[in-house]
């Protein structure tokens, strides 16, 4: 995988805590740190894996670090800029460079759209065509980059399989020509063999593009993770406990925790 030494991303001991409120007048009574000083680079066109069991606070930090959530503290430097403090209304440049694909392609593409607007909704917010007929095209493009028939591009997302929504939602990620896209657990909602296409997808993705894509890929499941990561980072309780290449950490987990989900692959 081609890999630049150009530093993209810079996370700092990031933290992320909730409120947790009682009473009427919702008093806060003590706080959930679901993110508790994180950090780590990433370099162009590496792919990290994420990788912890439910609650560990790894959704937390991608959504942090796409800005979906004002990070309690740290730093987040993406591309040079530290986007951590952000205003609301300097994001949206920051979001067509930063792209999400959500884990459940049932719940993350609008029903009462077309799969071609779906596809095509980022080209529209961000200003990315000059006319219909380049529109047309571009989504035409991302359909067929995703293996989908640009025929379907009427079709509503309940007339697709769960395996053709995840590339209609990857299609979509791709829209706006981000450097940085975040996978939060792409393939755990479909079946095991539709997930490993999913996966080589997303390698060819990143193989063919033009630009070099750099991807976060979030897991529970460090089978998943093997093998698309460049390294993989484990998370625990808000930390990442350990940060390594895949080979590495099959072959000599040092934290007790990653040796834990080791034995449970």
């Amino acid at each position: 995988m081609s890999q630049s030494n150009e530093i993209i991303l810079k996370v700092n001991d990031l933290k992320m805590y909730f409120p947790v409120t009682r009473g009427l007048l919702r008093k806060k009574v003590a706080e959930i740190k679901a993110v508790d000083g994180v950090s780590f680079e990433l370099k162009k066109g590496e792919t990290l894996g994420l990788v912890g069991e439910s609650g560990c606070g790894k959704t937390t930090v991608g959504r942090c670090v796409s800005r979906l959530y004002q990070p309690t503290g740290g730093e987040i430097i993406f591309e040079g800029e530290d986007i951590a403090a952000l205003p609301e209304k300097d994001l949206k440049r920051i979001r067509r460079k930063v792209s999400l694909i959500f884990q459940d392609p049932y719940s993350s593409l609008d029903p009462r759209q077309s799969a071609g607007s779906i596809v095509g909704e980022p080209l529209i917010v961000h200003k990315i065509t000059k006319d219909k007929i380049d529109y047309h095209r571009r989504v035409e493009t991302l359909f067929q980059l995703v293996g989908l028939d640009p025929a379907l591009m009427n079709r509503y997302p309940h007339e697709f399989s769960g395996g053709q929504r995840q590339r209609i939602g990857i299609a979509r990620s791709l829209a706006s020509n981000p450097s940085l896209i975040i996978c939060d657990e792409p393939v755990s909602a479909l079946d095991v063999s539709i997930q490993a296409q999913i996966i080589n997808l997303l390698l060819d993705l990143k193989e063919a593009g033009e630009t070099e894509l750099t991807y976060i890929f979030i897991a529970h499941d460090l089978s998943v993770v093997k093998h698309i990561s460049d390294r993989v980072a484990v998370m625990y309780l808000g930390r990442i406990v350990e940060l390594t290449t895949p080979q590495e950490l099959y072959e000599n987990p040092l934290h007790p925790y990653t040796q834990a989900l080791l034995s449970a692959v």
